[in-house]
């Protein structure tokens, strides 16, 4: 198997690649289906507090999926079953990451390279990166997850006239309509995501693990006050990280976080 995705380990953070440039990150079935392994990779090195996700710094994200592989990975519909369940793995490992992950998009984010971008917590986008959202394009429909990930960030209505037009948009666009959080220059995108992780690191990561497990209990149209929700607002009383950061406030020094 090549090494279309590589994952490297920078403590406190991790950064998984995209790294295709010849085909400008375009996203095979092969890319999709390491992409699992890679996020447990990642999500089980205690060292590691955030996963960057991007696409090597060459100017270019992941510019939609491998078209020349359709005829194969659609070609049937016992074929076209087991593509998109590879697919939705994928993107479920990164939405369902115990820890956050930052999407960092330079260039091209168009069809898959949306689904993954919006699969991440974060998005920060470079000035010149432009984004579409284009099955229609292609005489296809957005797979229901997708769509419902792309529709949290931007609504019903943008999601309808992005979806319905397949226009290509720009990171300006993208920043109004809330599909990215920060727009920075080409150069800063890679240490910008990487000044964020380190600041996200140096919090209680018991602390930012629970709030991403009741916000994407939230999106799942879980109400505020489940059993679930009251457990983990609870359990913040007794982890070791709560005891910690007040006595660490108190005594005015920097906290020694417990939960690693």
């Amino acid at each position: 198997m090549t090494q279309t995705i590589r994952l490297e380990i920078s403590p406190p953070w991790a950064e998984l690649i995209l790294d295709q440039p010849q085909r400008r990150n375009a996203l095979s079935l092969e890319m999709w289906a390491m992409l699992p392994g890679l996020m447990e990779a990642a999500n089980a090195n205690p060292d590691v507090k955030v996963i960057l996700l991007h696409g090597g710094g060459g100017g270019v994200f992941a510019a939609g999926a491998d078209i020349s592989e359709f005829p194969v990975i659609y070609g049937t519909e016992v074929a076209a079953r087991h593509s998109g369940e590879t697919i939705a793995r994928a993107l479920s490992a990164i939405e369902d990451s115990a820890k956050p992950v930052i999407a960092a998009i330079d260039g091209a984010c168009v069809g898959g390279g949306v689904s993954l971008a919006v699969a991440a917590d974060l998005r920060m986008a470079t000035t010149t990166a432009t984004f579409g959202v284009t099955p229609a394009k292609l005489g296809l429909v957005y797979p229901p997850e997708d769509m419902l990930r792309l529709a949290g960030l931007v609504g019903a209505a943008t999601a309808k006239r992005l979806l319905y037009t397949g226009r290509i948009f720009s990171a300006a666009d993208a920043q109004n309509m809330g599909l990215v959080d920060e727009v920075v220059d080409a150069a800063s995108i890679l240490p910008a995501a990487r000044e964020l992780a380190q600041e996200i690191s140096s919090v209680s990561q018991w602390s930012v693990r629970a709030t991403k497990k009741m916000l994407r209990g939230f999106r799942n149209d879980q109400a505020a006050r489940t059993p679930e929700a009251e457990a983990l607002f609870l359990e913040g009383f007794a982890n070791p990280d709560f005891a910690e950061g007040v006595n660490a406030f108190l005594a005015k020094r920097r906290p020694d976080w417990k939960v690693k």
